[in-house]
């Protein structure tokens, strides 16, 4: 059988996602500072583009139209296509102006003022191993010693412990083991005290001696009764020791003082501030819903280029027009990314109503499914659009996330989102009793008893586990 060239005609149908449409979808599921710094990119890359100017109140239309005319010219040399959908476009108030009532009512409330979280300026944070090494510094150690004060400092972990042995240590450095330990004794009283230690043990031990506590039967308890203390096992320790519960507890208290971390305080982490994409208020008995438009730059085609269009030809015409028609495709996509949020938000407050009056224990079920549905869109949309973006609102800033929640049946066949469960399972531990914590079963039956609420014994403990709660035994206080 030879081989030989065929030609064939083949009819397929296939979805081609546009480089505008991709752009599109990106814009929707990025979050606010990504959004602003991808708008400042654009500006950057696009000459067609610039950002609007804001006009003050002294300057009077005709400054308005004479600033704007320019503009009109430039799309000229564009298809009559693309000139229709730039005058049918509303540049002016692609952004900001989705709000359920008028801009003057939310002025006049200061909503933005008010809710918009004070985003303090802080110095960075010291790290751990900066903050050893000044003490390191000034001590009063030889060269020698500070080496091997930086390989042991060098050697700490996140939690200020320290991640490799003596010997290590020593060979590393090409010391003495006996060198090593005695500049590992005066790191570990650096401060914070006892970071360095090699156990847990070692570490509170060192804090202890620091503090002056030489107590032999406190000091037995750090040593080998650290187990004990954590499961709770109060009664048995008190027999041990001959002394009274009372006593006990006097002894937990200073144990309690002291700090197992001694690194932990020296996160090298930055706080991060959360930004709200949207503010949700009550007025006159209805919640609002508007969009914070701070800080996201208006974007308008740039009056310069219309004389290049006017003359120009060629390459250098083309150049301009395609940077023009990427230009209003980024407007159009920033004004439908949010004009999408804010319906995406009002929908939420339609069917979140409860919540938005009354808190965390009064929100419902919710799933994409609903809130697609009421607005029109498709559930990739909906999840696009609340991926990384934050409401404020009278009860706290929250993720859009958040209100999508599976639900629980109730006794009349109606059902209570999970969420609002896990606030209530919060809000019954912080009011237990300390000495007689409430067990799974036990919030089970009250669940039931005062909620009708049908919930199993494992969920309970799911979400207590979610929610960063011990068991009621880890719980247990000695009063």
């Amino acid at each position: 059988m030879g081989l030989e060239l065929r030609q064939h005609l083949k009819l397929t149908q296939q979805l081609v996602m546009t480089p505008q449409l991709q752009q599109a979808i990106k814009l929707l599921q990025l979050s606010r500072q990504e959004l602003i710094e991808a708008i400042q990119q654009e500006l950057l890359e696009n000459p067609v583009l610039e950002e609007a100017v804001e006009f003050t109140k002294a300057e009077g239309p005709e400054d308005r139209d004479a600033s704007s005319a320019p503009a009109e010219l430039a799309t000229a040399a564009l298809s009559c296509n693309e000139r229709d959908l730039m005058r049918n476009a509303d540049w002016e108030s692609y952004l900001g102006d989705f709000a359920s009532t008028g801009k003057q009512v939310v002025k006049e409330t200061e909503i933005h003022e008010e809710m918009t979280p004070l985003e303090g300026r802080i110095a960075g944070k010291p790290s751990l191993e900066g903050h050893l090494l000044w003490q390191l510094r000034l001590s009063d150690l030889d060269e020698t010693a500070q080496a091997i004060g930086e390989a042991i400092i060098g050697n700490l972990d996140s939690r200020g412990y320290l991640a490799a042995t003596v010997e290590e240590i020593a060979q590393q450095t090409g010391a003495t083991p006996e060198a090593v330990e005695a500049v590992l004794c005066c790191i570990q009283r650096f401060d914070p005290v006892g970071v360095a230690a090699r156990t847990l043990q070692e570490c509170l031990l060192i804090q202890l001696e620091v503090l002056g506590q030489d107590d032999p039967i406190l000091l037995a308890l750090v040593r080998d009764h650290l187990e004990d203390i954590e499961r709770k096992r109060f009664k048995p320790l008190a027999r041990k020791f001959k002394i009274e519960l009372e006593d006990l507890r006097a002894y937990l208290d200073i144990i309690q003082r002291l700090e197992p971390l001694p690194g932990a305080s020296f996160g090298s982490e930055a706080t991060a501030y959360v930004s709200p994409d949207v503010f949700v208020h009550e007025f006159d008995g209805e919640f609002v819903v508007s969009l914070n438009d701070e800080e996201i730059p208006r974007l308008q085609l740039s009056p310069h280029y219309e004389a290049i269009l006017a003359r120009g030809a060629g390459a250098e015409k083309e150049y301009i027009q395609e940077k023009a028609r990427s230009a209003q495709w980024l407007i159009k996509s920033l004004h439908q990314r949010q004009k999408t949020l804010y319906k995406v938000m009002e929908s939420i407050v339609r069917f979140q109503k409860d919540f938005f009056r009354y808190g965390v224990t009064k929100l419902k079920p919710l799933v994409l499914k609903d809130v697609a549905e009421d607005i029109g869109m498709h559930e990739s949309t909906v999840s696009r659009i609340t991926s990384n973006k934050y409401v404020a609102t009278p009860h706290g800033v929250f993720e859009l996330k958040f209100f999508f929640n599976s639900g629980l049946s109730l006794d009349d066949g109606s059902e209570v989102g999970s969420e609002s469960v896990k606030a209530i399972i919060k809000q019954l531990v912080s009011e237990e009793d300390p000495a007689h914590p409430l067990s799974d079963e036990k919030i089970v039956a009250i669940l039931k008893e005062r909620l009708d609420i049908n919930i199993a014994r494992r969920t309970v403990a799911k979400y207590r586990t979610m929610l960063g709660i011990e068991s009621s035994s880890r719980r247990r206080r000695i009063l």
